[in-house]
């Protein structure tokens, strides 16, 4: 899967969805810094994709950087409750709290 979209983007297909997919594919796969990468992009792309800025915490959690995933839960709270997704909403309020 990361193959074929990356080669879309070596086409010069850029969008949110296409990177929330590289993202979650390389957090999947247990590369945090790639998938940091590219839901960072993400989220420059569109900054209401709660669920993005939600997986951009936990890739930045996966490398230690651990102010950086605080900032996107917390910029992921905001854009899920101008959005209405309380349960991203809630469970970035869970991951905040985890961090201490």
């Amino acid at each position: 899967m990361i193959e074929s979209l990356e080669k879309m983007l070596a086409k010069g297909v850029d969008n949110s969805l296409l990177r929330f997919g590289l993202g979650k594919a390389y957090l999947d796969q247990g590369n945090g810094a790639l998938a940091a990468e590219h839901l960072a992009r993400c989220v420059a792309l569109d900054a209401g994709y709660s669920a993005a800025w939600k997986l951009l915490g936990k890739a930045y959690k996966s490398t230690e950087n651990l102010a950086e995933a605080r900032r996107a839960w917390e910029q992921g709270i905001e854009a899920a409750r101008s959005h209405g997704d309380k349960q991203a909403e809630k469970e970035m309020a869970v991951f905040l709290r985890k961090l201490g």
